[in-house]
């Protein structure tokens, strides 16, 4: 049997996979989402309980799982024609389109599976009776980008679904009469992540240009589109504001994290000032990661000593 005829390790693909979607880059969703879970819990007067928290976190894994192996799924031959993708996984050949989809229907069944756990163990029924509707969302973002420059705000609402599902799934009456704290924090995350998108679409536009794909680098000009993110992540600091206000859960230790989230986007937009882009890196990853867990810890804090 020829390296032609041998079967591809599976444990050895799933490596391969996990490295390709960067599974650490859920920091950027998580700790919202369990935010979202602690004032939901909060709200009710009570703390999430480990069986609850356990499965937000399965949940939260999963889903981005989805979005991610639909992602490089969908947009594998437009990888293979940019330099910047072309050694991703299924274009580089370590991983087939096909497993890639596998691997998108598996952990979107343990998504809907895990959303089941809350009605079979806290018989709560609304996070898989919804679990659908957000796997569309989630599936679906990845195809904006071939139709409209709004694919950023997509992709914000894929994440910003997060604070608003995971207080659903701890509790039941936030979907109902949710505080308005919690539409707050989601209409944050979608204007933070739309924002932040924008400026990663600066590495892309000429290949974007050429593939007739949309962003707003690609169709509005680089200038233009550095104004909307600016303009979104003004946004984001009127949603946290608003969002501390409003909410006798959050405290000092919130809005000291606002205070330092201001002056880190503001270094996030210093360090592409002009349209540069050699300190995206860590304008991308390192400034909306130390974002994430730095409003998601505080915020936290904020509601166990509120409920103490």
């Amino acid at each position: 049997m020829t390296s032609l005829d041998a079967k591809p390790n599976p444990f050895a693909v799933a490596g391969h996979i996990a490295r390709d979607i960067k599974l650490s880059h859920t920091v950027f969703a998580m700790p919202f989402a369990l935010l979202g879970a602690f004032l939901a819990a909060g709200w009710a007067g009570r703390l999430p309980r480990w069986g609850e928290f356990g499965l937000v976190v399965v949940c939260m894994v999963l889903a981005r799982t989805v979005a991610m192996t639909v992602n490089r799924w969908a947009d594998a031959s437009l990888d293979a024609s940019n330099p910047r993708t072309a050694g991703r996984a299924v274009p580089s050949g370590r991983v087939s389109r096909g497993a890639m989809l596998v691997a998108a229907f598996g952990c979107a069944m343990g998504f809907v599976i895990a959303a089941g756990g809350f009605w079979l163990f806290f018989e709560n029924p609304w996070p898989v009776l919804l679990s659908p509707a957000v796997v569309v969302v989630l599936a679906g973002y990845s195809f904006t980008k071939r139709f409209t420059w709004l694919c950023h705000l997509f992709l914000g609402l894929a994440l910003g679904v997060s604070p608003l599902a995971a207080a659903i799934a701890i509790e039941p009456g936030a979907l109902l009469a949710p505080p308005p704290t919690l539409w707050l924090l989601a209409g944050m995350v979608l204007c933070w992540v739309a924002g932040f998108d924008v400026i990663y679409a600066l590495q892309d536009i000429d290949h974007d240009r050429s593939q007739g794909l949309f962003s707003m680098p690609s169709r509005l000009g680089t200038g233009r589109a550095l104004w909307i993110s600016r303009a979104l992540h003004l946004l984001v600091i009127a949603a946290l504001t608003a969002a501390w206000f409003f909410s006798p859960q959050l405290g000092v230790w919130f809005v000291s994290a606002v205070l330092l989230t201001t002056a880190l986007l503001a270094t996030e937009h210093a360090l592409v000032w002009g349209s540069r882009t050699h300190h995206l890196n860590m304008a991308f990853f390192t400034v909306n990661g130390v974002i994430s867990l730095l409003l998601g810890a505080a915020g936290i804090a904020d509601v166990l000593q509120s409920v103490r």
